[in-house]
């Protein structure tokens, strides 16, 4: 099962429509949280969102929007009895504020810290890349590596069944037969998550060829002076991040509270982006992942 799953839509003044920030992504037997703010407890249980579900806990950043939620996420798995290892991957310039957060929380929880200061791979399939904002920031990426599909018509026209279909897959050939005999290219999924920043080349580099993107959208293009004072990204430029990077379907977020009406900022993205379907994300939202791309 893969979907995305809206906690919080806010960005620094939560509204009475939306709270602060909070994302989990279902990823198969994986649930990625990113950016919990103020209130994501309750908010997951509005959305109905288990606490054990959660086996990563993502931050980009260490503003309090998007991390002051921390202490009561983590509590609430103590609560409900999570015997799963957690890991919390963070900029590791925020260690100290990381720290005094989770010693807020309610021991008991196999909590793993797992800090990174560079580009790079941090688990399997997830990466970062740094962005451009008042404090270290990161955006992150999760990506699973292409592969093939057999079709069953072509194994039984090859007379190839039972423990010999796992030996060609795991060997690429069974005698005369090879794997491009009988399969076809599947491609791999992929997702980001860019959030404050201001425009860069690490934010493109984690939105290139992504299926799904989540990227702020704070101001409108009316506001790009204050977009580029306080380092965050208009609609317009949410929306070109995606265009450039082919993205297949973009979810803005983290509104400033001075757009009642955040429709207007989806018009913006979307006048910019026209191969990109374009949601502005409302609180509680279930987002399914978009259907895997066809190979060309």
């Amino acid at each position: 099962m893969r979907e995305l799953v809206i906690l919080g839509t806010a960005s620094q003044v939560p509204t009475r429509t939306r709270n602060h920030n909070g994302y989990l992504l279902r990823w198969d037997g994986e649930g990625l949280l990113f950016d919990p703010g103020e209130g994501t407890q309750r908010q997951m249980t509005f959305a109905g969102v288990s606490a054990s579900s959660i086996t990563r806990i993502c931050l980009t950043h260490l503003h309090g929007d998007h991390c002051f939620g921390l202490p009561g996420v983590l509590s609430r798995m103590v609560l409900d009895g999570v015997d799963h290892p957690v890991h919390l991957h963070y900029p590791a310039s925020g260690d100290s504020a990381v720290r005094a957060l989770v010693s807020l929380a309610t021991p008991g929880l196999d909590l793993r810290l797992e800090p990174h200061g560079s580009a790079g791979a941090i688990a399997d399939g997830l990466e970062v890349q740094p962005l451009r904002h008042r404090i270290e920031a990161f955006g992150y990426r999760l990506s699973e590596p292409a592969s093939r599909t057999l079709l069953r018509d072509r194994l039984a026209e090859a007379r190839i069944t039972g423990p010999d279909v796992g030996r060609l897959q795991q060997e690429g050939r069974l005698g005369d037969i090879t794997l491009e005999d009988v399969s076809v290219p599947r491609p791999g999924q992929s997702f980001a998550f860019v959030m404050d920043t201001a425009e860069c080349d690490s934010a493109d580099a984690l939105a290139d060829g992504v299926d799904l993107l989540v990227a702020e959208s704070t101001f409108s293009n009316d506001d790009d002076a204050l977009a580029a004072q306080y380092l965050h990204l208009t609609a317009g430029q949410a929306g070109a991040l995606a265009a450039k990077g082919n993205v297949g379907t973009l979810v803005l977020t983290h509104f400033s509270s001075r757009y009642p009406d955040v429709r207007v900022l989806q018009e913006q993205a979307s006048a910019v982006a026209p191969g990109t379907t374009v949601i502005a994300a409302n609180d509680l939202d279930r987002i399914p992942f978009p259907k895997r791309r066809r190979v060309s």
